[in-house]
């Protein structure tokens, strides 16, 4: 029998009432409200970045493949529409990768083979065109991005709040838009209203009447006032284009985390010398840089509420082992090491982290589950690009919230259990 497992457990169950037993509520709800912060930190950080992101690969792709000569111009170059890898290239499942291993960011000198986490999901051809839309009452600045045929509704499905997807006749190009809520709303228009669209091409004003097919919203202001969705056909006249010719095309990936990866593969093995692509993190390289800082909120945070969860543990144990000195002088006085009693209490100890960790999940994942159903804590959507605070609760980082915090909890107790040493058993009989 494990004697010091068995006398920690009948010292923490006991039910015996002492200021130790207050003391060891106080350290459970620390660590019970420590851990739940945690979880809801780590949950809130992980659902804001994924809703931001979400928003930004489902819209705008993965990667954009474009003319060499492309810039932040809105003017693109065109290019041939018939390429050797469309649209073929979203049937590329996985691919294989060499790199040099590396040791603590050290190169070993040897070479390591690995496989992309998924393939290429999608892959369509956009064009897109300044203009200026002009109303009875307003006026407002655009882009127009042309799609076609091969353009995936459902990356807009869920941001599309009114009307429908406009449809792409063989004959004629449509004259169908969807336009943005903000945009709607500054220029007092609905679905099925329409307005005229006016565009420069080589100093001469061209003019096209566009209706309203469709109102969506990202959360993404910034974005959402500047960009209309068109007939790709209508694009192409504007800019005086062959059917075949269009700006570009966007890819998107079936696993985020092979995007440097497979943006990588496709500029060296799959375009040829005279294309460019880009990830839309090197597109939009503000935006992520926001998202990774709040990374390092969530480290500062998990350290702050374990700091307090360590530092309550200490100060429980240290009133254990002063309130429990006559027991330890009488196991002193029976033989007992002073390593086994510390693993009397440092068992104690653990049986309060334990039952501090399991109320701290059940409040965490609780709350966290009440905000994904009932979205109570809102967030200014023209600050945040969203309307309220996501959550995403994964099973890794709360597994290793639990156990980073049993086991970095009990190496930091190791040091006050030496106190155990410090106790003369004549003393502490005597003081009895």
């Amino acid at each position: 029998m494990n004697f010091p497992f068995f006398l920690a457990r009948r010292i923490a169950f006991s039910g015996k009432q002492n200021f130790s037993r207050f003391i060891i509520r106080i350290a459970i709800v620390a660590v019970a409200l420590s851990v739940a912060v945690m979880i809801a930190a780590s949950a809130f950080i992980a659902g804001f970045k994924t809703e931001i992101s979400r928003k930004i690969f489902e819209f705008w792709g993965h990667i954009h493949i474009s003319d060499t000569a492309y810039s932040l111009s809105f003017e693109p170059q065109p290019i041939e529409r018939d390429q050797a890898f469309y649209p073929s290239l979203d049937t590329i499942r996985e691919i294989e990768f060499s790199e040099p291993e590396t040791i603590l960011g050290i190169e070993t000198g040897r070479t390591v083979t690995g496989r992309s986490h998924g393939g290429i999901r999608h892959i369509q051809a956009f064009a897109h065109k300044p203009g200026i839309i002009r109303t009875k009452s307003a006026m407002e600045g655009i882009l127009l991005k042309g799609i076609g045929p091969d353009f995936d509704w459902s990356h807009l499905d869920p941001y599309l709040l009114e009307g429908k997807p406009f449809t792409f006749d063989d004959s004629t190009a449509s004259r169908g838009i969807i336009i943005s809520r903000q945009t709607a709303d500054r220029l007092q228009v609905g679905v099925g209203d329409r307005f005229i669209v006016h565009f420069v091409k080589e100093n001469e004003q061209l003019r096209r009447r566009f209706d309203v097919a469709g109102i969506y919203k990202t959360g993404l202001e910034e974005y959402d006032r500047k960009f209309a969705l068109c007939d790709i056909r209508m694009v192409q006249d504007l800019m005086g284009w062959n059917a075949n010719q269009v700006a570009g095309f966007e890819v998107w990936l079936e696993d985020i985390r092979d995007l440097e990866l497979y943006n990588t593969y496709i500029y060296d093995e799959v375009l040829p010398p005279d294309l460019l692509c880009v990830s839309i993190r090197e597109k939009f390289p503000a935006i992520f840089e926001w998202l990774d800082l709040q990374d390092y909120n969530e480290v500062v945070i998990l350290a702050l509420m374990l700091a307090v969860a360590i530092v309550n543990m200490i100060t429980a144990l240290l009133v254990l082992v002063l309130e429990r000195s006559t027991m330890i002088g009488v196991l002193k006085a029976l033989g007992e090491t002073n390593g086994r009693i510390r693993q009397v209490f440092l068992y104690h100890a653990a049986v309060i982290t334990v039952t501090g960790m399991f109320w701290g999940n059940m409040l965490g994942i609780g709350f966290c589950m009440l905000q994904d159903k009932f979205h109570f804590i809102s967030l200014n959507e023209a600050d945040y690009y969203l309307s309220y605070a996501p959550v995403a609760l994964n099973w890794l980082p709360l597994l290793l919230i639990n156990l980073g915090t049993l086991f970095i909890t009990l190496i930091f107790l190791l040091l006050p259990s030496f106190a155990v040493a410090n106790v003369s058993p004549v003393r502490a009989i005597q003081f009895k």
